[in-house]
């Protein structure tokens, strides 16, 4: 009928298989590949995953002048008939055993679209810089050789099923999404109240600085602290606890971990301008150092072993003894090896004497150097 509100609709479904493959890039003569101009790349032999294409681009030296100094990696595809293809990919670099290194694995977060018309190329400009690779030989780096894997999930769209359309009379108006679910709040709400101080049952005098916490949170993370506020001598009432021998920033640094599980903001200045920026993800050596020794303290172990991979980074022949000593003392085994490794490695030991980075080490660790002379002597 000519003027009826009535419509023709219709449904549909659809499912999304996933497949999966990988392609593992040797870098056989790293040497004579970093010869190449920043912008310049290796390209990988063609491979395929999922019934497509692809290869991988090497830029030893980064692909573009601002990104000078790091290893960057791209995944193209290189087919010239296909329709947009959506995968989720990562690269990873291997090390000597063929596994992957926690610190080196990328993984895209979302669905990246591979597209003919568009964007064919997807990756990792600073994947690493040049100088940790090159520090950590034999560990990544050997026989002037390098691995990194790639891993790649196409998603296809399947079993697209239509329902004959039916007359049902039209909505009256637009269809409104009427409830919006925020994103979660927990990690904000916890730490304002780690910041506001509001209900706190203990409070920390540490570096001459008051800090306010509480005692049921502080028990659930960490059994030392579940020891000292809630073993058999337990206080009543508000209690007050002296910290010697960890930072001020430190400590606060720690307690935000245990309420939010991730790190604080870290301060920077711009030395242009003198105004402050925040960098949510940073966190510097002298903060990692001070943050290790806490966590170690406290029993907060994934803390550490963030603090530990963090160090293993920044190995230099002026801070490879005071890294040491630290390894040494808190037990860090990882970090205790990358030491050795980048001591092992070509004139490091020299340099690092010469510097008088050994020195701390020479005083309050000398079995660590008889390790590293025995190894050496292999």
């Amino acid at each position: 009928m000519v003027g009826s509100n009535a419509a023709a609709h219709s449904m549909s479904t659809f499912s999304i298989k996933e497949l999966h493959g990988s392609h593992v890039l040797t870098v056989n003569g790293y040497t004579k590949a970093k010869e190449l101009a920043v912008g310049e790349f290796w390209r990988s032999a063609i491979f395929s995953v999922a019934g497509h294409r692809w290869i991988i681009k090497y830029y030893p030296n980064g692909d573009t002048p601002e990104n000078a100094g790091y290893v960057s990696f791209y995944l193209r595809l290189v087919e010239t008939n296909a329709s947009d293809v959506k995968a989720r990919f990562g690269f990873s670099l291997l090390d000597t055993r063929g596994k992957p290194v926690p610190s080196y694995c990328h993984d895209s977060s979302s669905i990246n679209t591979f597209s003919l018309k568009g964007t064919r190329s997807n990756g990792w400009k600073r994947f690493i810089k040049t100088k940790n690779l090159e520090q950590h030989q034999p560990a990544f780096l050997s026989d002037d050789t390098f691995r990194v894997r790639c891993n790649i999930t196409v998603f296809k769209e399947v079993n697209v099923d239509h329902t004959a359309a039916a007359t049902t009379p039209a909505p009256s108006g637009p269809i409104r999404r009427l409830v919006e679910v925020p994103p979660p709040e927990m990690e904000r709400h916890l730490c304002h109240l780690l910041s506001s101080g509001e209900g706190a049952d203990v409070a920390f005098e540490v570096g001459g600085e008051t800090v306010p916490a509480h005692r049921t949170i502080l028990a659930a993370r960490s059994p030392v602290f579940k020891a000292e506020l809630f073993g058999p001598a337990r206080p009543s009432g508000v209690v007050c606890v002296w910290v010697d021998g960890i930072e001020a920033d430190a400590f606060k640094a720690m307690l935000h971990f245990v309420y939010t599980d991730s790190l604080p903001e870290v301060v920077e200045e711009d030395g242009a301008g003198g105004e402050a920026k925040k960098a949510t993800t940073m966190m510097t050596e002298a903060m990692a150092q001070g943050l290790l020794a806490a966590a170690d303290r406290y029993g907060l172990e994934r803390l550490k072993l963030m603090c530990e991979d963090k160090l293993c980074d920044g190995i230099q022949t002026s801070s490879v003894g005071t890294l040491l000593a630290l390894a040494e003392k808190h037990g860090c085994q990882g970090l205790k090896k990358a030491c050795l490794d980048f001591l092992m490695s070509g004139s490091n030991l020299k340099a690092a004497i010469m510097s008088g980075g050994l020195e701390e080490l020479t005083s309050s660790y000398p079995s660590v150097l008889n390790e590293l002379l025995a190894k050496m002597a292999l």
